[in-house]
């Protein structure tokens, strides 16, 4: 599963784009506004000058122009004042520029230029604007925003700062929030593991806050609950149906043998034959249906005891050794010398027994049985050299009573893989159909349980 597409990584994601949103705004909204008012104002004084030197010079002419010019620029209330007459042929006149901006086009809107003043080393920022008079001559006014430029900047390099900073606070409030709802998921979560593992007992920690975490471990525990009734309900259940299926089989079975010892009839004798191994049969069957059905319920892992894996395979070859030979074929063993973990040895051992039955009926070949140590477990394989499965098939081997028959022979009821299921579930792992090339590898994983307390 991808991160990205989790509740968890959604929600993180989302408080940490609201948390710069909102810094963003409350940083650089302010800013943005300031510089639009500062420009706003600056117009506003330049345009209030331009119209009282144009009123001078509809009054007075030029002459009267240059004096109003040279007035403000001697005054010191009007410091930031931008003044330029020019002639028509471009020749400063009077005012506090030095020269004729070439790039400023009559009557349009003020713009931002960095020019120099009579008597200031370096060019300041201004916004200025030419209007043509009717002599053809040109007057520049304005007024100089360096110091609010200046201003400014400083206010937007420290809401740049002040953003970078929320980002890094986002990010740790979208982590610390997420870190929240986890460690308050991970009882229930740890609880269910837990319970997935075996310990039917365990139950989510009382929460009094009566929020909706307190509720959901408060669902968990009464599903639990329930489950923990219908597996004891269960397991009534299946005892009393093992009590009362085997029973009559057995007396069936014992009164087919007394049949066999009384019958005189030659003709007979093949039917009662067949009638017993039918008896067998049948008894395996339900035997091992049950089996299957306590172990996928857990059942069975009190009885979980330490054992050496690689003497159980060594074990089982050893049983199987003779059947092998005789059908002219081999059986090894890949283990360590020795590797110890906590199963139910008694089912492993039935589950191991039906995997090399399954490669004596339908397999060829070398039977190799491999011990491979995990980190949290060991994995047992039983492979062969025969024909196999075709992957689009194996799924079907695993379900209960399925069988290959187009494929396969014999008189199994399809429950020998299942089996081995219900085991590795048993010790909290899986089952593999892995193509040995040739062959039909069968992987069982055995997960380590946690030691009893």
């Amino acid at each position: 599963m991808r991160i990205w597409h989790s509740t968890t990584f959604r929600f993180a994601a989302l408080v940490f784009l609201f948390q710069i949103v909102a810094a963003a705004v409350l940083l650089l909204g302010p800013a943005l506004l300031l510089r639009s008012q500062s420009h706003a104002d600056a117009v506003e004084v330049a345009e209030t000058l331009r119209d009282d030197l144009l009123d001078a010079y509809a009054d007075g002419g030029q002459p009267a122009l240059s004096h109003a010019i040279e007035a403000r620029v001697s005054r010191r209330v009007e410091r930031a004042s931008v003044l330029l007459l020019a002639g028509a042929d471009g020749k400063r006149l009077s005012g506090n520029l030095d020269r004729l901006p070439s790039d400023l086009t009559p009557g349009a809107a003020y713009a931002l230029e960095k020019l120099s003043r009579s008597g200031h080393a370096l060019p300041e920022a201004m916004l200025v604007q030419s209007t043509r008079l009717p002599d053809g001559s040109m007057l520049v006014t304005g007024t100089v925003v360096e110091t609010e430029r200046q201003v400014l900047a400083l206010l937007e390099r420290t809401s740049m700062i002040a953003l970078g900073l929320s980002v890094v606070f986002a990010a740790f409030a979208a982590y610390v929030s997420t870190r929240l709802i986890l460690n308050r998921l991970g009882a229930s979560v740890a609880t269910l593991r837990d319970v997935r593992e075996g310990r039917l007992s365990r139950r989510v920690p009382a929460d009094d806050t009566g929020d909706a975490f307190a509720l959901l471990g408060s669902e968990v525990n009464q599903a639990l609950d329930r489950v923990a009734a219908l597996n004891a309900e269960l397991k009534l259940a299946t005892d009393a149906l093992a009590h009362d299926l085997k029973s009559p089989l057995t007396r069936m079975r014992a009164a087919l043998d007394r049949a066999a010892q009384h019958v005189d009839d030659p003709l007979a004798q093949p039917f009662v034959d067949q009638a017993l191994t039918e008896s067998e049969r049948l008894m395996a069957i339900v035997e091992t249906a049950l089996t299957i059905t306590r172990a996928e319920a857990g059942m069975g892992r009190e009885s979980l005891a330490d054992a050496d894996l690689s003497e159980l395979l060594e074990t089982v070859a050893e049983i199987y050794s003779p059947l092998v030979e005789d059908q002219g074929r081999a059986i090894i063993v890949h283990a360590p010398a020795a590797l110890h973990m906590r199963v139910h040895r008694q089912l492993l051992d039935q589950a191991l027994g039906n995997l090399v039955d399954n490669t004596l009926k339908y397999g060829t070949g070398t039977i190799t049985l491999s011990l491979i140590p995990e980190i949290n477990g060991a994995a047992i394989s039983v492979a062969d050299e025969g024909p196999g499965i075709p992957p689009e098939r194996r799924e079907q081997a695993l379900r209960r009573f399925s069988r290959l028959d187009e494929a396969r022979g014999g008189w199994g009821a399809g429950l020998g893989l299942s089996l081995v299921q219900a085991v590795a579930h048993l010790h909290g792992g899986t089952i593999e159909l892995q193509d040995a090339a040739p062959g039909l590898a069968v992987r069982i994983r055995l997960i380590e349980p946690p030691t009893p307390s």
